[in-house]
């Protein structure tokens, strides 16, 4: 995973009016909101992917 990742869109309004913030790395603002937020990758799950095989409920 690259460090320089950028979000797409703003995690509280969605808007995708985004600019690095001056906070440090991961750092975002969102001019639509008015908001900051930090970014952080905290690792891979060791238990890897699931996949749904689509039987639904078997309660």
């Amino acid at each position: 995973m690259s460090e320089r990742a950028a979000p797409f869109h703003c995690p509280y309004c969605g808007d995708e009016d985004l600019r690095p913030s001056e906070e440090g790395h991961g750092a975002w603002e969102c001019a639509a909101c008015n908001r900051a937020f930090r970014l952080k990758f905290l690792g891979l799950l060791s238990r890897g992917l699931r996949r749904d095989d689509g039987g639904g409920d078997t309660a």
